[in-house]
């Protein structure tokens, strides 16, 4: 028996598969998918042409990183202009009691800008190239902000939704209901199907985002960082898109089942999601997020531009341990598709009415 049943949930995915990675109704979910993958290409391709362009400076105007680091407060414009040679680019201005002047220098990595009040250095502003710490932590807040509370939130909603919806509006899912199949089968195959196919989408994209992040720089550079937290880093987010569809999977599963229109608990799920920083530490555990949060190999930092008020606002939870988030990501998994199985067993088809 329960052989004829897995062979029968295997059926049911191979006829599914096709119809949710070739579905028109589906493409804006390959999109969304891609977006942040050109958003990190770009920022990369921006990286190593500004890289190009101080190099270039540093060649017309030479001067080495402990040059730039000796320079103190205090110095006159000629005593920084002796020390280092002219600078690339010169701007300032002129008030009625005051004269500023800016001198910036280029190491070819760095740029430094030297800020002078009546031909008094006051002012060292040191802007470090990109690194992979940095970049990590930009990473890690658009994983986590965007990638997971939006991309891959409603690619659910587009692909899980339709897993019956669908099928009513095709006027389609009577031929599924005639045939000899367990009702609950047909769920699980078709969960298990639209899990396969987010799975695969949304993984590919997480690769290649952090492929698009880490184009800027250098071999020696990705080398340390892989032999060191990298490859665990990789491992952690790929897993992370993995858990967000399998948990709002199941959500919209169900949710195509009991209403008509997704708009609804689509908005609901998202407003809960989306409150998740500001709700009290008990409550901050009835929701999805939590618990890809606490699996994240990196926490994003909040915003430093965030108003103070809202930062007051912001409560903290201590994450659970990574094998509890995945259990309880699991459990919900299993309840919410075991009754979402349940309600396809009373499913009864009007197409004059849905």
């Amino acid at each position: 028996m329960m052989g004829r049943w897995l062979s029968q949930i295997g059926l049911v995915i191979r006829l599914e598969m096709r119809k949710t990675f070739f579905s028109r109704r589906g493409i804006w979910v390959y999109l969304l998918a891609l977006a942040p993958v050109l958003i990190f290409l770009g920022h990369s391709l921006s990286e190593i042409n500004n890289r190009k362009e101080r190099q270039a400076l540093n060649a017309a105007h030479p001067v080495s990183t402990a040059a730039l680091r000796s320079i103190e407060r205090g110095s006159t414009i000629e005593e920084v202009v002796e020390k280092v040679g002219e600078p690339f680019a010169k701007n300032g201005f002129r008030r009625r009691d005051f004269i500023v002047d800016i001198y910036e220098y280029t190491d070819g990595e760095n740029v430094f800008g030297f800020g002078f009040r009546n031909n008094r250095l006051e002012n060292i502003n040191e802007r470090d190239r990109d690194t992979i710490a940095k970049d990590s932590l930009v990473f890690a807040g658009v994983f986590q902000f965007f990638f997971l509370r939006l991309a891959i939130f409603f690619g659910c909603v587009g692909v899980f939704t339709n897993l019956f919806r669908g099928e009513m509006l095709d006027k389609s899912l009577h031929f599924y209901l005639l045939t000899p199949i367990r009702r609950e089968i047909l769920t699980i195959g078709k969960y298990l199907a639209g899990l396969i196919a987010t799975v695969v989408i949304f993984c590919t994209s997480t690769f290649l985002q952090l492929a698009a992040l880490s184009l800027h720089f250098t071999g020696s550079e990705i080398s340390e960082y892989l032999t060191g937290p990298g490859w665990g880093h990789v491992a952690s987010y790929l897993g992370v898109t993995a858990a967000a569809c399998l948990g709002y999977g199941s959500i919209f599963l169900i949710a195509g089942l009991l209403f008509k229109n997704p708009i609804i608990p689509a908005a609901t799920v998202l407003v809960w999601e989306g409150m998740n920083n500001f709700l009290p530490a008990a409550l901050k555990k009835v929701s999805v997020i939590f618990y890809l949060q606490s699996l994240s190999p990196v926490v994003a930092p909040p915003d430093a531009n965030m108003p103070p008020l809202q930062k007051l606002l912001l409560t903290a939870a201590e994450p659970v341990a990574p094998v509890w988030a995945v259990l309880g990501l699991l459990t919900l998994t299993v309840v919410v598709v075991a009754i979402a199985a349940r309600k396809a067993r009373k499913l009864e088809i009007n197409y004059s009415t849905d």
